[in-house]
């Protein structure tokens, strides 16, 4: 999928994180210390409510109305009753296989073959629910299974009070998270997108926006929000990649670099709801000064990043909606869109001689339309387009990842049939066995460039056409 992250292992200079790591890590010790049975329940218990309250299709991470409602609220909202209640741990298990028109020619990982692989994806564990009635969270540890590495995985921390205003409503938060949008409510946007999993063991193109992931894991978060009247959302805040010690705690790497200074970030959205459906529109906007990093042995994993030559800059703006045609659940259908533009100063890596030029610009599309059958069967169609200015040494020729020609141009046609048979309100064993089974195929016209040859080494766009099976378990 276009979704390959932007991480790559780097070291930061230790300044300037020091009151946002000692916020989250007294967030996460009052969130680890033992609490009265009703402060960390996982959502379904917590709630007394089935998945198909909150999810489209019986199974996240798509988000109904009221699933948005409850994660802006805080996740404070009660309404399940006895032990259940009180329990506050899920577990989530992804297998899958995967397998491209084309082997890569070398293993895909270590322990892995070069094509037509079986994997444990991830174990994850989650502590998720109300802490009291102002404050909750959502706290996700995650084992790859194919890295054979622990890290902490999407995670946020909220504080929230509604206030009468008039005869309307105003919720206003504060939020603790490790990316942009990890906090977001509208699956438009990256952290919680289409496709909502996808292999770490094939080919996926080169070049993605700033906001669609790096940042995500590897920064924290402190964003301000208001709901006004259950339509109007607005956020805003700053992000700061780790610090060194942080970095190793939570087990995760970098995107480009580390920020030079806070980053800030901007959402805005507004929301419609009528006669079992509803829309939103909205726009995102991230600025990002980054200290580009710097291998200090070529072919190692030893970085770091001191912006001695100059910083990075890149601005997203994003303009994002959907809508949702739920009605008594028999046949639901949902529509998804993002496009987002990132211009590019890449002074820093410009100097240091990786950037043929300074100014660069990229774009992408992201659009989805589902439809689910008794919130038990689903088919999803997903279009990603890609594509912005050449840059012969950014985007440089290699095999397999490479770009012959020096541009970011891809384009993926992405289709995925679902089988749900939880979640239900009358579900065996509900709440507690949740199983999504998918089969999932990605289709390249264009990759890094090219339809043909796209790599200069005889490598074609349709040889990294996937098919990807998984299942998806959580309890």
């Amino acid at each position: 999928m276009l979704r390959q992250s932007l991480r790559r292992p780097f070291l930061r200079s230790p300044a300037g994180l020091s009151r946002a790591t000692l916020l989250l890590i007294g967030l996460l010790g009052v969130l680890l210390t033992p609490l009265p049975a009703a402060a960390l329940p996982s959502f379904a218990m917590q709630t007394g409510q089935p998945c198909t309250a909150c999810h489209i299709g019986a199974f996240g991470p798509q988000l109904t109305a009221f699933g948005r409602a409850f994660k802006i609220s805080g996740y404070t909202q009660t309404g399940g009753d006895g032990w259940q209640a009180a329990m506050p741990v899920s577990l989530m298990l992804l297998g899958s296989y995967s397998n491209t028109n084309k082997g890569q020619g070398a293993p895909a990982a270590n322990n892995y073959g070069s094509n037509g692989n079986f994997a444990m994806d991830q174990i994850s564990v989650f502590l998720a629910g109300r802490i009291n009635d102002y404050a909750g969270a959502m706290i996700q540890g995650t084992f790859n299974g194919i890295a054979s590495s622990f890290h902490l995985d999407n995670s946020d921390l909220r504080a929230t009070k509604s206030f009468d205003v008039g005869d309307s409503e105003l919720r206003v938060g504060a939020d603790l998270n490790n990316g942009p949008t990890v906090q977001d409510p509208f699956n438009s946007s990256y952290a919680w997108g289409f496709p909502y999993v996808a292999s770490a063991l094939v080919p996926t193109p080169s070049a993605q926006p700033l906001l669609a992931g790096g940042l995500i894991g590897n920064s924290i978060g402190t964003t301000v929000y208001a709901w006004y009247n259950r339509a109007l959302y607005a956020e805003a805040g700053l992000y700061n990649t780790y610090g060194p010690s942080l970095l190793s705690w939570t087990g995760n790497n970098y995107g480009p670099g580390s920020t030079a200074n806070p980053a800030p970030y901007a959402r805005v959205a507004y929301e419609w709801n009528w006669n079992g459906q509803d829309a939103y529109i909205g726009g995102i906007l991230l600025h990002s000064n980054i200290n580009p990093t710097n291998n200090i042995n070529p072919g190692g994993s030893s970085f770091f990043a001191t912006g001695s030559l100059g910083n990075d800059s890149y601005t997203d703006y994003a303009i994002d909606g959907g809508y949702q045609y739920i009605g008594d659940g028999s046949n639901i259908f949902t529509v998804l869109g993002i496009y987002n533009h990132e211009d590019q100063n890449l002074k820093g890596s410009y100097n240091a001689g990786v950037s043929s030029q300074s100014a660069n610009s990229l774009d992408q599309i992201r659009l989805n339309a589902s439809y689910w059958y008794q919130q038990t069967y689903g088919a999803t169609v997903g279009w990603q387009k890609t594509w912005g200015t050449a840059n012969q040494l950014l985007y440089a020729p290699g095999p397999l990842s490479g770009s012959a020609n020096g541009k970011p141009d891809s384009n993926a046609f992405i289709l995925e049939a679902d089988w749900v048979p939880f979640g239900k309100s009358d579900s065996w064993a509900g709440p507690w066995v949740n199983l999504k089974l998918g089969a999932q195929y990605t289709i390249y016209t264009q990759f890094n460039g090219a339809a043909k040859n796209y790599d200069g080494f005889g490598r074609n766009a349709s040889d990294n056409n996937t098919l990807y099976l998984f299942a998806w378990l959580i309890f």
